[in-house]
């Protein structure tokens, strides 16, 4: 008998699964091992990598939340029953978390929102630069607020357009931002910054009246503002943004594995969360291409 073949007589005799829950594994363990035989690869030679690029894969074709979940929990079993019977070191997908059925997000913000949220305030004043430039920083990077309320002055390279963050589990990325960022960045270290410290020395780079870093729950409060002024009905948050530096890149073609690197998610499933079927993109293509469309 195949390994395969070893795993899914274990479930149906001493695991005691449903005959379509079998036939589901079956399916799941056929398509990566397909996968593996495109890639001239063994059971014996996978890497994170080579998992990365099968969820990808997976990703692309669009398969639903609870199928991805389903294909990874699968995996993991059938790896995990290699081990134990010595047929392979170790679990390749003992990192890879399971996504969590019904994870919700932000509504994201469409183009045309940011581009009201990011227009320069009329009138400029020190707060209103400093704001404006987190805006700008927030939607150009991905950043969690927490790494953007305590990013230091050390940590924004204007002259490379990159940032350097110390992210979950002490991470460190180097995030690039583009030239809205840059110019907001610029005008705040130039004039706003130097007339808020007043004197005083702070080593965070977006800093209150008092010459301190700023905390998440006034940074929320200055996204209400921005939104209520900008004429956003719908209830945003710092998250919204980050939602939407996601979704906005995947939807013009990033590959996943390069905004996973930029948002900081140590697991590549859960970057896979911020993937969606725009309804009008589709619509777009049926009637283009659709005989009848």
């Amino acid at each position: 008998m195949s390994a395969k073949e070893l795993f899914l007589h274990y479930l149906i005799t001493e695991k005691r699964f449903t005959d379509n829950t079998v036939k589901a594994y079956d399916a799941d363990i056929d398509l990566f091992l397909f996968f593996l035989q495109k890639k001239k690869k063994s059971l014996q030679q996978i890497n994170s990598n080579i998992i990365h690029s099968f969820l990808e894969q997976c990703r692309s074709r669009q398969i639903s939340h609870r199928s991805n979940a389903r294909r990874i929990s699968a995996l993991k079993s059938f790896f995990s029953y290699l081990s134990n019977q010595n047929l392979v070191s170790g679990n390749p997908f003992s990192n890879i978390s399971t996504p969590k059925s019904g994870t919700s997000l932000p509504e994201g913000l469409s183009i045309e929102q940011v581009n009201r949220l990011l227009t320069p305030p009329a009138v400029s004043t020190p707060l209103l630069q400093r704001n404006y430039a987190m805006l700008q920083l927030l939607y150009s990077t991905g950043l969690r607020v927490s790494e953007l309320v305590t990013l230091p002055v050390t940590g924004c390279n204007l002259n490379a357009s990159f940032i350097r963050v110390l992210g979950k589990g002490e991470k460190e990325r180097l995030i690039p931002f583009g030239i809205p960022a840059k110019d907001a960045i610029e005008s705040y270290l130039d004039s706003g910054r130097p007339l808020i410290l007043k004197g005083r020395r702070s080593n965070t780079l977006f800093v209150t009246n008092r010459g301190r870093g700023m905390t998440r729950l006034r940074f929320w409060q200055i996204i209400k503002e921005a939104s209520r002024a900008a004429g956003i009905r719908e209830s945003i948050s710092p998250h919204s943004l980050r939602h939407s530096f996601a979704t906005h890149l995947l939807s013009h073609g990033a590959d996943l594995r390069s905004v996973q690197i930029m948002l900081g998610h140590s697991d590549i499933t859960t970057t896979q969360i911020y993937t969606h079927v725009d309804e009008g993109k589709l619509k777009s293509i049926h009637k283009k291409f659709h005989p009848r469309g």
